[in-house]
């Protein structure tokens, strides 16, 4: 059979036994992403039944990634009312200023510690693990589970920075190529600028109108929830095309879309939020993770040696959560609040992305994907089996009792 019609099989049966026994996964250890990993690793490395040309597999894992990230960011810009967005501003700018340049500092230095690469080579690698996934995110802050367990406000901070991060790596990672010397560095200061400002005006103009047209369709009484959900997911795709074309960051585009959207729609934003978070979680994740289970390169892990897991194991325990901590008086969040945020920020799509990015864009150092791949893998599972006993023990009071209110009790109701 033509693997590329095995891998559609194969993962449209993933997404039919997920959603039959969609209930019953939520209460256990499991995610879909992980699921859908495992399955990769087996139909691909394991068995041998699918295998991608590299040259391939690279092109479809970052194009893939760029749409579901879009999608993802649209999803978190609609989870919460923009107010609710205004009243985590202070933590969530924190978040996407001291703390990404901390955790890509981390992470560089662990690079060149552990690795031994060269210093650009670690910038580089070190942006790309940066930013929180928001399609991993997503299956820790949504949900039933979530809304019972944790309060408003922490998801709410957790959405807001994955959903910004994810855009604003844009810039560590193309100062980054500079430094491995794939592109000028005036190109890349230019990119790099574009890139922000670029995405945030045009996220904001399209996502604006979108909203009123919306608003306007809606006192005519021409669309109804499921017509907003398919449009929530057409525009988040229409911000990468549109920002593609004048040259600026899609990603970021994405997430300042939906922010404009959100503000410019109101409450009725809401309506689709839910089903859209769901959606995402649960089945467009799936076509990635088994791609990337297919493409994991074990055989390089293998010939890097034992300096390789040490220095994943070392990116999941120190990239985030001492930085977070450090962090925790301008944060103005309590302990517990701290911990669950400084262990819960995932690794993911976002970094398969820049991971791929930066190889298309000239980085050819095969440590980059060897180390980044296993990195993302670990963190999929790591964080993917920790989440249902996280929220757990943050819901119990965990080690701390902030003052001796429990804050999963004040969980919104929204």
């Amino acid at each position: 059979m033509d693997p590329l019609l095995l891998s559609y099989a194969l993962v449209g049966v993933l997404a039919v036994l997920l959603a039959f026994w969609s209930s019953a996964i939520r209460r256990t250890v499991l995610t879909e992403p992980l699921l859908a990993l495992c399955l990769g690793v087996l139909a691909g490395p394991v068995l041998g039944l699918i295998d991608v040309a590299d040259q391939l597999g690279a092109e479809l894992m970052r194009e893939v990634g760029r749409a579901l990230l879009a999608v993802s960011l649209m999803a978190v810009a609609l989870r919460f009312p923009i107010a609710d967005y205004r009243a985590v501003l202070r933590p969530v700018l924190v978040l996407l200023s001291a703390g990404m340049v901390g955790m890509a500092l981390v992470t560089a230095g662990l690079s060149g510690l552990l690795l031994g690469v060269p210093l650009a080579v670690a910038v580089l690698l070190g942006s790309c693990l940066t930013p929180t996934d928001p399609v991993l995110a997503s299956s820790i802050v949504s949900g039933g589970p979530a809304e019972r367990q944790l309060p408003a406000r922490l998801r709410q901070v957790i959405s807001g920075e994955s959903g910004g991060n994810d855009g604003l790596a844009f810039p560590l990672v193309v100062l980054g190529l500079a430094g491995v010397g794939a592109q000028p560095w005036g190109d890349e200061v230019w990119s790099a600028a574009w890139g922000v400002a670029g995405a945030v005006i045009t996220g904001g103009v399209l996502g604006w109108l979108a909203g009123h047209a919306v608003r306007a369709a809606s006192r005519r009484e021409t669309l109804d929830q499921g017509s907003l959900v398919i449009f929530a997911v057409l525009l988040g795709v229409a911000a990468l095309g549109v920002a593609r074309a004048v040259d600026t960051d899609g990603i970021l585009a994405a997430f300042s879309t939906g922010l404009a959207y959100n503000a410019a729609i109101g409450d009725r934003a809401r309506v689709a939020e839910q089903t859209l978070d769901d959606s995402l979680t649960r089945y467009l994740v799936l076509p990635l993770f088994f791609l990337l289970g297919v493409e994991l390169p074990w055989r390089d892990w293998i010939d890097a040696g034992w300096r390789l897991p040490l220095f994943a194991v070392a990116v999941l325990l120190l990239r985030r959560l001492p930085v977070v901590l450090a962090l925790k008086v301008p944060l103005g969040l309590g302990w517990r609040d701290l911990l669950f945020l400084g262990w819960f920020g995932p690794i993911g799509v976002s970094a398969l992305f820049y991971l791929t990015f930066s190889r298309d864009e000239g980085a050819r150092d095969p440590l980059l994907w060897t180390a980044g791949s296993l990195v993302v893998a670990l963190s999929t599972l790591v964080h993917g089996v920790t989440a249902m006993p996280g929220r757990r023990w943050y819901a119990t009071g965990g080690l701390a009792s902030d003052g001796g209110h429990d804050p999963a009790r004040r969980v919104s109701r929204r």
